[in-house]
């Protein structure tokens, strides 16, 4: 029986560690969230980014813009922010409606307050292993497999997708902690015989019981990153086939309560460090 990695209750911790770290600041770290139409999930997402900053003592300011803005007053809500010297970390919240240029929203936000490392210059740096911060949903991964205690290092990692926001920042940081990393996605022949070689298999596809029993190997580390919603029950569940895969493996996350908290615990943290460099305390 595999240990089920229980990331809500390692993001509570994080977050009481942050919270005792920002009360000893000069000032509050501050996050600012630019949220543009009123897509219900991503609501949901800035109202608990918002509740998990006033549970650390942050400062946090949401900027609501209607769906039909126009990119130029996007634009300048940007520069606005840039210019704050209260906002630490800003983030335009993602998807945006189609009229509006993802890549020009996300190259406008100043370097030093990317705080999802979305910014060329940024991408640029991680893969030079010289970033302050990584993105949110891998730096969660690490500190998991640190808390752990599973060190990539040597080992095989295999990582299930190739988006900007999770798979290649991924395997990234695998990489820069030694870990022999193969990157799969849709167009793999053979996903199968990927997974199976894999000592930590990293799923983030975003397709329901996509990792089943026989795509593992017996006492690998599983990390399911993906939530998709079962259309029959409505419950949410991950990539893998969790009840089958939990048998064979060594450590495995549930869905929910496994990568998602720590994403979000990550958010604060980075905000915390882009505070602090910022202070001139790095």
């Amino acid at each position: 029986m595999a240990i089920i990695i229980d990331g809500k209750a390692l993001a509570a911790s994080i977050r009481r560690e942050i919270k005792e770290e920002a009360s000893h600041l000069p000032r509050r770290p501050g996050l600012a969230v630019i949220l543009v139409g009123n897509d219900p999930a991503s609501e949901l997402y800035v109202k608990n980014k918002a509740k998990d900053c006033a549970e650390c003592g942050f400062l946090s300011q949401q900027i609501d813009l209607p769906a039909d803005v126009s990119e130029e007053l996007v634009l300048e809500t940007i520069g606005k922010l840039n210019a704050d010297p209260a906002i630490d970390g800003i983030l335009v919240q993602l998807p945006l409606p189609g009229s509006l240029s993802k890549q020009h929203m996300l190259e406008a936000i100043a370097p030093e307050k990317d705080v999802d490392v979305f910014h060329p210059l940024n991408v640029g740096r991680m893969v030079q292993g010289d970033c302050l911060i990584w993105p949110c949903t891998p730096a969660g991964i690490s500190v998991m497999l640190d808390a752990c205690g599973i060190d990539p290092d040597g080992k095989v990692c295999v990582v299930v997708g190739r988006s900007d926001i999770v798979g290649k920042p991924m395997g990234m940081l695998l990489l820069h902690r030694h870990g022999t990393v193969i990157y799969c996605h849709t167009h793999t022949p053979d996903l199968a015989a990927m997974t199976r070689q894999a000592d930590i298999l990293i799923s983030a596809a975003g397709r329901r019981g996509l990792i089943t029993a026989d795509m593992v190997k017996e006492g690998a580390v599983v990390i399911d990153v993906s939530v998709n919603r079962d259309p029959d029950t409505g419950k949410f569940t991950g990539d893998v086939c969790f009840d089958e895969v939990k048998d064979k493996v060594s450590h495995i996350t549930p869905v929910p309560g496994g990568v998602g908290p720590m994403t979000r615990a990550m958010l604060m943290r980075n905000v915390l460090t882009l505070a602090k460099n910022h202070m001139g305390l790095l």
